[in-house]
């Protein structure tokens, strides 16, 4: 019986995925040290990708191929432009950030670029296409929850305790529960597909999660344009 195609994407992207977890942006989370700046900065560019990720999940709502997978995605619009960004003003407000900050927040030149790229797959791609590009958020940020969620907690329990709860957000069994879905999503999908086929998933996947790590940089770095 052959394995599972995200069991394929997983391994193309292991150095992917062990370059964000040793990111000193995530590290930093674990241990505490982060500072408070860099991940104010990163919140609000955060909150910023959550409107565009909105528009994402409407448009593969819209080019479902059941309508299941349509009713599940039309939740998943409802619950991040309602429940999550609610819950992301609320944890913003701990850091001082205030709602109509968040509103005015310009996106950064990676937040600009990895949001087109998600809506030009969305627009231009087959529907595997537009799944696979959404994987590496969903899993990458399951994934990087549960081991930092193994991890010691540090002594700094002022920040500490805001950075704990990003952690149990996205350590919860809840979440590793939508990345599940999306992996049997994607797949479904890639099921007697051509390697052709196969391949432009993969680039998909590959690239979605480079900005994934790229996302993180930019959070270190605080990135603005420079001009």
């Amino acid at each position: 019986m052959p394995q599972p195609f995200t069991v394929r994407l997983r391994a193309e992207a292991e150095k992917i995925w062990e370059a964000q977890l040793r990111h000193p942006f995530v590290s930093g989370i674990a241990d505490g040290s982060l500072d408070l700046e860099r991940f104010k900065f990163w919140l609000r560019q955060d909150y910023v990708f959550l409107i565009e990720y909105g528009r994402l999940l409407g448009l593969a709502a819209a080019r479902s191929p059941d309508l299941e997978t349509m009713r599940r995605f039309c939740q998943l619009m409802q619950e991040t432009l309602e429940t999550e960004m609610s819950l992301h003003r609320s944890y913003a407000a701990e850091f001082g950030i205030s709602e109509r900050e968040l509103q005015e927040e310009k996106p950064a030149p990676t937040t600009r670029a990895y949001t087109d790229f998600l809506l030009r797959v969305a627009t231009t791609g087959d529907f595997a296409e537009v799944a696979a590009a959404l994987l590496p958020c969903m899993w990458g940020f399951s994934e990087i929850g549960c081991r930092l969620a193994q991890l010691p907690a540090p002594a700094d329990q002022v920040k500490d305790q805001r950075y704990a709860k990003w952690i149990a957000m996205y350590s919860s069994a809840e979440f590793a529960a939508l990345a599940g879905w999306c992996r049997e999503l994607v797949d479904r999908l890639a099921e007697g597909l051509p390697e052709r086929e196969l391949a432009k998933l993969e680039d998909a996947f590959l690239t979605s999660a480079r900005y994934e790590w790229q996302f993180w940089e930019m959070g270190w770095r605080m990135e603005g344009w420079g001009i």
